[in-house]
C-alpha cells in the first residue's frame, strides 16, 4: 500500500470528496483509527438513517467519548446533514469527517454543505509522486491511477468491472437515468471524446439519444466525479477563441476499459488521447488540492490553433502542450510560440515522450514521466529543467 499526500485539517470538520476507488475509507480508517465510524454502503445502516436521521443524534449521546466521527457515503443520506449541522452549531468538540463520491444527491436536495461549517477536500487518484520507483508511464496509461485497481492482485479484471460498479450501484439504484442501456452507450461513446472538445450534436448521433439527453448525461458525468471539463482561457484575450469545453474522464485508466478496442486500431489513436488525460488528472488533483486559488484551462484558437494546459493562479501562470512522440518537431511548438505572443508572462513547457531534457527558444521540453513524477500537491508545479 502506497502512502497518500493527503494532509487532513484537523481538528475542523470537512467533507472529503473523490470518486470510488480512491482510497478515502483506507485512509480515514489508517488516520482515525478510534473514530466513531457510520459506514452508509452497509444496507442497514443505510435503511436507519434513512428513515431516522435524528437517530445519529441519541446513538452519540450513549457513547460521549467518541469525538471524532465519519460518516461514509454521506450523500447516501443527506439529511444526516441538518443532523451533523445542529451538532457542529452547539459546539460540543465534535469533529465530523464526511465522505462523497458523488455530489448529485447533495446538490439536488439543496443541501449547502453545512453553510461553510465543514471544509472541503478532495482525494484524487494516486500522483505519480506517490508511486515513486514503482510509477511506469506505459503501464499507468493503461491502467491509470486509481488505488483500487493499482493496489489490486489483479488490476485489469478490477479496471473492467468499474465503470460497472457505478452503472450498478448508482446509475441503476438511484435511479438517476430511466434507460441504463442508453447510458452505458454513451459512457463508451464519450471514451471518443476523451481529452477532445465537446460537441454535443455528434454524441448524440453516436448514442441516438437527443442532445437534450446527451447534456444530462454530462453533468450526471461530474457529478458522479466520472468525468471532468476545461473552460477556454480567455482573460485578456487577443485572439477570437473557440467555446466549447474539453471533455476527460477523471482517470486514464477509466478511459481505457471504456474505449472499444478492434483489432484495425492504430494504438497511437488510444495512446494519445490517454496521455493527455494522464496529464490533466494529474494537473486536475494538484490544483484542486492548493491553499490558494488555481485554475486549469485550455486555450484554442478559432483558427484551431491550441494548447492542451494553462495553469494560473497566484504561484505560476504556465502553458503545457504534451505530445506522444519520441520527437520534437516544429509543429509541436505552434500552439505554445501563439500563445507567448499573446500572453509574454507564461511560462512555456512541452511534455513529450523522449528522454531529453532541452530547451527550443523560449519553451522548456520535458519528458512527460519525469515532469509527472515531479507534481506534488505541497510544492509548486516544476518550471525548470
Amino acid at each position: 500500500m502506497f502512502k497518500r499526500f493527503f494532509t487532513p485539517p484537523d481538528p475542523e470538520s470537512y467533507f472529503l470528496f473523490g470518486p470510488r476507488g480512491t482510497g478515502k475509507s483506507t485512509w480515514l480508517k489508517t488516520h482515525y483509527t478510534s473514530a466513531f465510524w457510520v459506514d452508509l454502503l452497509d444496507p442497514e445502516t443505510l435503511r436507519t438513517y434513512l428513515a431516522f436521521p435524528e437517530r445519529l443524534r441519541d446513538v452519540l449521546q450513549e457513547v460521549p467519548q467518541q469525538k471524532i466521527v465519519v460518516i461514509d457515503e454521506v450523500q447516501k443520506a443527506p439529511d444526516l446533514l441538518n443532523v451533523v449541522h445542529g451538532l457542529i452549531e452547539e459546539k460540543k468538540g465534535y469533529q465530523f469527517i464526511l465522505t462523497g463520491s458523488s455530489a448529485r444527491k447533495l446538490k439536488k436536495q439543496g443541501v449547502n454543505l453545512l453553510g461553510g461549517r465543514a471544509l472541503l477536500r478532495h482525494m484524487p487518484p494516486f500522483f505519480a509522486s506517490e508511486l515513486g520507483a514503482t510509477f511506469d508511464l506505459p503501464r499507468h496509461l493503461r491502467l491509470g491511477m486509481l488505488p483500487i485497481v493499482i493496489d489490486s492482485e489483479n488490476p485489469e479484471e478490477v479496471l473492467r468491472a468499474y465503470a460497472g460498479i457505478y452503472l450498478k450501484e448508482e446509475v441503476q439504484a438511484e435511479g438517476i437515468v430511466r434507460n441504463v442501456g442508453d447510458f452505458a452507450r454513451f459512457l463508451e461513446t464519450m471514451s471518443f471524446s476523451h481529452a477532445s472538445v465537446l460537441n454535443s450534436s455528434n454524441i448524440s448521433r453516436e448514442c441516438q439519444v437527443p442532445r437534450k439527453t446527451v447534456d444530462s448525461y454530462l453533468l450526471i458525468l461530474e457529478a458522479l466525479l466520472l468525468s471532468f471539463q476545461l473552460q477556454i482561457f480567455s482573460r485578456k484575450a487577443k485572439r477570437t477563441l473557440s467555446h466549447q469545453p474539453k471533455f476527460y474522464y477523471f482517470d486514464a485508466g477509466v478511459y481505457a476499459s471504456l474505449r472499444p478496442k478492434n483489432l484495425y486500431d492504430v494504438e497511437t489513436e488510444q495512446e494519445g488521447p490517454a496521455l493527455e488525460g494522464l496529464v490533466a488528472q494529474h494537473l486536475k488533483a494538484w490544483v484542486i488540492t492548493q491553499p490558494e486559488s488555481h485554475q486549469l484551462h485550455f486555450w484554442r484558437t478559432s483558427s484551431k490553433v491550441e494548447v492542451d494546459f494553462i495553469v494560473s493562479g497566484p504561484s505560476c501562470f504556465l502553458a503545457i502542450e504534451v505530445k506522444n512522440g519520441g520527437a520534437i518537431h516544429p509543429s509541436d511548438t505552434r500552439g505554445l510560440e501563439t500563445f507567448k505572443e499573446d500572453y509574454p508572462a507564461a511560462k512555456l513547457i512541452l511534455l513529450y515522450r523522449g528522454k531529453h531534457r532541452l530547451k527550443e527558444g523560449n519553451i522548456l521540453c520535458i519528458p512527460v514521466e519525469d515532469y509527472l513524477a515531479k507534481i506534488h500537491p505541497s510544492f509548486p508545479l516544476p518550471e525548470s529543467i
